[in-house]
């Protein structure tokens, strides 16, 4: 069996649905495969799943975070199950080298928890703090750098110190099938909801209808997505 025609059969058996470009080196095909072998032992020995984890990724509160057959955990990701719903990562999802999933900031308060959905891609560094919840749906793909705050400081008695006044938590929710540029940062109460993109580098608070087109800072609508007939 040719390289291209292996690499094609086991893409299908991890349920991906595209094809490998044909000009593909070989050089670059086997060395990916012997990556991902590792991973795979290392995932089975670490997490009891057929998963793939990088020999570098870190897991606090292992018992309270669950994931999905095929998924990939990346290079220096850290993850945090310590909360009152865990952590949860669906199947063929990736989490991208050097991204954390931080669910308790401080010992006042045991954060919600985060969840994501099968299929979604987050790229490298991003950041996902949990401490009021996050929860991403099926199909979401995300850039570089991409920051979730799902908790805001209290700062309205100017008498009293703001890092004395509580914070307040709504949580962060994303719908399916949505793009989230590079760079953006999605804050405390916003809900991203079904087949949306959101541009590079927008701060979004707030909630927003399906098939939206956001961007800027603050973010807004900036156009609706056409259905095709």
């Amino acid at each position: 069996m040719g390289t291209h025609l292996l690499l094609n059969v086991l893409l299908r058996k991890l349920g991906k649905t595209y094809a490998p470009d044909r000009d593909l080196p070989i050089s670059l095909i086997l060395r990916v495969l012997v990556q991902r072998a590792f991973a795979l032992s290392v995932g089975i020995c670490r997490i009891r799943r057929p998963v793939f984890v990088a020999l570098s990724a870190r897991f606090r509160g292992k018992r309270s975070i669950r994931i999905g057959r095929f998924a990939t955990i990346e290079p220096h990701v850290k993850m945090d199950g310590y909360s009152r719903q865990g952590v949860t990562i669906g199947a063929r999802t990736k989490i991208g080298a050097g991204s954390i999933i931080s669910c308790t900031s401080h010992f006042s308060h045991l954060g919600q928890g985060f969840r994501i959905g099968d299929d979604c891609g987050v790229s490298e560094y991003c950041y996902f703090g949990a401490t009021g919840g996050v929860d991403i749906g099926n199909d979401v793909i995300m850039g570089q750098f991409v920051s979730f705050h799902s908790q805001n400081h209290q700062f309205e008695d100017a008498s009293t110190k703001i890092r004395d006044q509580g914070v307040t938590s709504r949580g962060i929710r994303v719908g399916n099938n949505v793009w989230i540029g590079a760079k953006v940062t999605i804050l405390d109460g916003t809900v991203i909801r079904d087949h949306s993109v959101i541009a590079a580098g927008a701060v979004v608070s707030g909630e927003f209808p399906d098939h939206s087109v956001i961007g800027g800072v603050p973010a807004r609508v900036l156009r609706s997505m056409t259905l095709r007939s």
